[in-house]
């Protein structure tokens, strides 16, 4: 097996030298040697343990995470790795789509806020009619979702698994997706799922659509929503 120096794994990992000695000392990636001067001597399992953590670290896993996983790695058999790879990367999957939907939610207040000053002052002091008080317009929808933190990821899941049965996402004019589905779609239970989202996401507007192209969905939003339809539901493909 080829031995390769610290200088050589930094330039073929992308990791630093400062970085390569500092997981030595947190156990995270330990040299597979010495040289008899006493010089680090890694290997080509090093060099695939350091893909391996480079790979995490884009997914956004912290380095008590890529150890835990690591350590995991070292039994040499894949399978009890991705399956707790796969947990961790789905738990940050559910938490960036939360994110997502609370940053969309906030992007629709500041948007609503700045149309509302964008107007004309009162003539006189703040009151409660004036810009300054009000959160949005009359006519501004509210873009929240009302499901609890805790009752979004298995949403979520139900979206994923619907949405594996599409065919294709179209853009709609003037904003939102049509979504086309395959014959193997369950029309009952993505109408029960249109009809769950509609309760708890009331800024949506769903429509089911049956015609040459087959069974779709068109899903629009108001401004300031269409991170959330993409988010959701996924970005055009055509």
């Amino acid at each position: 097996m080829s031995t390769y120096t610290i200088g050589e794994v930094s330039e073929r990992s992308g990791f630093s030298a400062s970085a390569l000695r500092y997981y030595e000392d947190i156990g995270l990636v330990p040299p597979a040697g010495r040289s008899d001067a006493g010089y680090r001597l890694y290997d080509d399992v090093t060099l695939t343990r350091l893909a391996f953590v480079a790979r995490a670290k884009q997914l956004g896993c912290t380095l008590e995470e890529i150890a835990d996983l690591v350590a995991v790695a070292d039994d040499e058999r894949c399978g009890p790795v991705q399956r707790r790879f796969h947990a961790l990367i789905t738990d940050k999957l559910a938490a960036a789509e939360r994110q997502v939907a609370e940053l969309s939610a906030f992007r629709g207040q500041l948007r609503a806020a700045a149309l509302a000053l964008a107007g004309e002052p009162v003539d006189g002091p703040c009151d409660a009619g004036c810009a300054c008080l009000t959160t949005a317009p009359p006519d501004q929808p509210d873009i929240a979702c009302t499901l609890t933190i805790g009752e979004r990821p298995a949403r979520q899941d139900d979206w994923r698994t619907t949405l594996a049965h599409a065919r294709s996402r179209t853009a709609l004019p003037g904003g939102g997706l049509r979504i086309v589905f395959d014959e193997t779609v369950e029309v009952e239970g993505l109408a029960r799922l249109v009809a769950a989202e509609q309760g708890c996401c009331s800024f949506f507007s769903f429509a089911l659509t049956f015609d040459g192209r087959g069974m779709g969905l068109e899903v629009s939003a108001p401004a300031g929503a269409e991170p959330l339809v993409e988010g959701l539901f996924g970005a055009p493909t055509d």
